[in-house]
């Protein structure tokens, strides 16, 4: 992508801090930005997208997981990109991450990316858009089924925003803030006039509300396409699917006779495939051994892994784990250094208190 010279100058503040309490177990160990979708992180995939809109210089807010997520990122240069890393205290709301960003933005325009989120074909026609236009800010919305888990956009007749509610009880719209945001400067003296909300947050909602009732121009972009919050399990095994589904087939690991591959499967290099059946859209990462297992549609499964005797369906298995023995597993994300094996056979009982007069039917 050719950027004009005469264009001005924009940045990229990703947010990659927050606790991922909604992938737990998972994030009590690893970063949620880094949990891999097709075998890479999700953070990995905005990264991109902000390279291919022709943003090199990207601020990246960080907190607890900063030492993970600086060993995974680095310095930004095989994205293309010059990292900054902006360390966050505690989570204290997006607004408060534009804040302790400022000295950093200087009076740059730029995109806000939350790092857990997931747009397939990117924001380059986003940020073409606002470069074009330059609005005061900028926000992207889409339906949902249940606003109320997320910011909503109250649009007039003409569709333009006239309010903004971050996870209204009862939502004035069905139009959902996707985590992609686009700001002038101006953004910076909204942020210093906000208040904290119930939650103890400066919220984004509310700087870009300030800006509304000060007549400032906010537009919005109402996306059709695909977009996920990988917030939680269900929400990653879909962007998984959707990912999975632009394969294209590639063996450059072992599959032996006994074996076969059905469909768009990727064996990345170092894996085996034994006396097994892989049907596609699929990935088996780097060092996996698959043996007398079969790996259904909608599967990921990280580098140096270990599948035998089982069958693994729409799942997401990540790095150094095992599976043996257990039958069939699906809908399932296994964390990394998992370890999956049948329960002790062992007499089965029940054990029941019972108050008077109580009928009981027990399976047997």
């Amino acid at each position: 992508m050719v950027i004009d010279a005469r264009v001005k100058q924009m940045k990229a503040l990703v947010l990659s801090g927050g606790a991922g309490t909604r992938l737990r177990p998972i994030t009590h160990t690893s970063a949620k930005q880094l949990v891999p979708v097709a075998n890479k992180a999700v953070l990995f995939y905005g990264l991109e997208s902000i390279a291919e809109a022709g943003i090199t210089e990207v601020g990246v807010i960080v907190g607890d997981t900063a030492a993970e997520i600086q060993e995974a990122v680095g310095d930004g240069s095989k994205f293309g990109l010059e990292i900054t890393y902006i360390p966050q205290e505690r989570p204290l709301g997006l607004a408060h991450a534009v804040l302790i960003a400022r000295d950093w933005l200087g009076d740059d325009d730029f995109v806000m990316y939350l790092g857990d989120n997931f747009i397939v074909g990117g924001i380059s026609s986003l940020v073409d858009e606002f470069r074009s236009n330059r609005p005061d800010a900028q926000i992207l919305l889409t339906k949902v089924a249940d606003p109320r888990a997320f910011g909503v956009a109250e649009l007039d007749a003409a569709g333009q925003v006239v309010g903004l509610e971050e996870k209204p009880e009862e939502p004035k719209s069905e139009f959902a803030l996707v985590g992609v945001y686009l700001f002038t400067p101006l953004i910076h003296d909204a942020v210093r006039e906000i208040q904290p909300s119930w939650r103890g947050e400066l919220e984004i909602t509310h700087a870009i509300q300030h800006l509304i009732d000060k007549r400032a121009d906010v537009r919005c972009t109402v996306i059709e396409g695909y977009w996920k919050d990988t917030g939680n399990v269900v929400d990653m095994l879909e962007v998984n699917r959707t990912v999975l589904e632009g394969l294209d087939q590639r063996i450059d690991g072992e599959v032996d006779e006994d074996s076969e591959t059905i469909g768009r499967v990727v064996v990345e290099e170092g894996a085996r495939i034994v006396r097994s059946r892989i049907v596609g859209p699929a990935v088996i990462g780097a060092g996996t051994v698959v043996e007398d297992s079969y790996v259904g549609p909608f599967t990921s499964v990280a580098e140096n892994c270990r599948i035998t005797d089982s069958e693994v369906e729409f799942s997401i298995v990540l790095r150094d784990s095992s599976i043996h023995g257990v039958g069939r597993i699906e809908n399932s994300l296994i964390g990394r250094h998992a370890e999956v094996t049948p329960a002790p056979n062992v007499p089965s009982a029940h054990r029941l208190v019972l108050g008077d007069h109580s009928k009981v039917q027990i399976h047997t």
